[in-house]
């Protein structure tokens, strides 16, 4: 999508920091980091929010998921803890209308959320 700042990261037309990049997935630091881990794990396919997701997509999201996991492992956070997030929509915060997970790790975090 033209207009899409995460399809241009991935099409490598703007640069981003990824830690991960595979057929599916990639992922990358965040800009605007909220923890001192901060990373978003985004598909290379474009949709605009989770309402968009079908049944076909069960397998992308766990994908996302596993891909959070080893990110935090890697970065030293799985063992104490890391949070993971999707936001729908503005009202919950999606800023950039690609689905996106973000990936939170090393501080502590409150529930509920902001």
């Amino acid at each position: 999508m033209v207009d899409c700042l995460f399809c241009r990261i991935i099409a490598g037309e703007i640069p981003g920091a990824f830690v991960h990049k595979d057929d599916r997935l990639v992922a990358f630091k965040d800009v605007n980091p909220q923890a001192p881990m901060h990373v978003l794990v985004v598909p290379r396919r474009h949709i605009a929010t989770l309402n968009d997701l079908s049944a076909e997509d069960d397998a992308l999201l766990g994908e996302m998921t596993r891909v959070a996991g080893n990110i935090a492992k890697q970065h030293g956070h799985a063992e104490r803890g890391y949070r993971t997030i999707f936001n729908c929509n503005a009202a919950a915060g999606q800023t950039v209308f690609h689905i996106h997970m973000h990936v939170l790790g090393g501080r502590s975090f409150a529930w509920p959320p902001g």
